[in-house]
């Protein structure tokens, strides 16, 4: 019989969590990896901090960019290398969502513009609102007008690449979410998040919050659930299969 193998939903693994976090949680791309829920993709990580090769676009189904505590502004050389195969994945029509930090270096990577964030830090549980656009869009048209999610970021996609669609923001950050050509999307926010992580980077940040003139108990009080963001990674895994199938696989017994 003809069987086909579906082809990997690459974690590109762009930074680590703090190792408290870690040791009690898992790292992001574990995060991630539980938020896709998807038994017919098989995960890949790769990690191009410590040299693994970034695969070619078309033989992945999708990939997820992870975040980072370094800075797309600082462009160090992995992330400029990570950034020319970004190009190269979106302009192949490869599924690809970009979180937090990936989702700056998707801006840069198509020619917009990562930076400091004029504001500064954002952190905690805020609201989300959708832009008109996102109303047909394949990833954010699921969810509510308005909705919960997690945050951390000094920095922001202060420009967008010529051609990409906004799809949600708030006060703080206009572009929570954006969109280039079909199937590549850059999310400011955190959907891999469960509201101990979230709680654990208040905490760990504590004393920059302090020094700033925020309240971290107040902000970790503030914690709470965000199921809708969350469902973005399951949506996302659905997308990348669906466009594994559409284009064909490669039987077993070729």
């Amino acid at each position: 019989m003809d069987t086909a193998h579906p082809l990997p939903l690459v974690i590109v693994k762009l930074g680590d969590t703090f190792d408290a976090l870690r040791e009690t949680h898992g790292d992001f791309e574990h995060w991630i990896a539980d938020g896709l829920a998807n038994d017919t993709l098989p995960i890949a990580v790769i990690d191009p901090r410590r040299g693994d090769t970034l695969p070619d676009p078309a033989t992945i189904a999708g990939a997820v960019l992870t975040g980072s505590h370094a800075m797309v502004s600082h462009r160090e050389d992995w992330s400029e290398r990570t950034a020319g195969w970004l190009a190269h994945a979106v302009a192949q029509g490869t599924p690809v969502l970009g979180i937090c930090y990936g989702h700056q270096l998707l801006a840069h990577a198509l020619g917009g513009e990562a930076g400091d964030h004029p504001r500064g830090l954002e952190i905690g549980t805020v609201t989300v609102a959708l832009e008109a656009a996102a109303a047909d869009d394949a990833l954010l048209r699921e969810l509510p007008p308005r909705f919960e999610a997690h945050v951390v970021h000094r920095q922001s996609a202060l420009r967008l690449p010529e051609g990409a669609v906004r799809l949600a923001g708030n006060a703080h950050e206009p572009v929570q979410a954006f969109r280039v050509g079909e199937r590549a999307w850059g999310l400011q926010f955190h959907p891999e998040f469960g509201a101990p992580m979230m709680r654990g980077y208040v905490e760990q940040l504590a004393g920059d919050l302090r020094a700033d003139g925020a309240d971290p108990a107040a902000l970790r009080e503030g914690v709470g659930a965000t199921p809708a963001a969350a469902s973005l990674l399951a949506r996302f895994a659905r997308i990348a299969q669906a466009h594994d199938e559409a284009r064909g696989r490669v039987p077993v017994d070729a």
